[in-house]
């Protein structure tokens, strides 16, 4: 019978190693500025019933985003970078 592991090869691994880090389900990136621009829509220009549920709305977004897929803002920014190959 053959094994998939060698004998004193194997460690533990935990799954939050390799999961990216996340605030409140969006990434951390993400809501940081999200927080900010929140933060200055509703604290510095004043209107709170605008910047509120915008901010609301942008992290519930980013969340379903990445419920979906972990890696989409990666792929979004990768996206960004590269440079169209046809010049129509």
């Amino acid at each position: 019978m053959s094994r998939s592991a060698v004998e004193g090869f194997e460690i533990a691994f935990h799954a939050s190693l390799c999961e990216p880090i996340t605030i409140a389900g969006a990434p951390r990136t993400f809501a940081i500025l999200n927080g900010t621009f929140t933060a200055v829509v509703t604290l510095g220009l004043q209107v709170p019933w605008l910047g509120l549920p915008l901010g609301c709305a942008a992290h519930l977004l980013a969340y379903a985003l990445v419920k979906r897929d972990v890696y989409i803002f990666d792929a979004l920014g990768r996206h960004i970078k590269h440079k169209t190959y046809l010049d129509a």
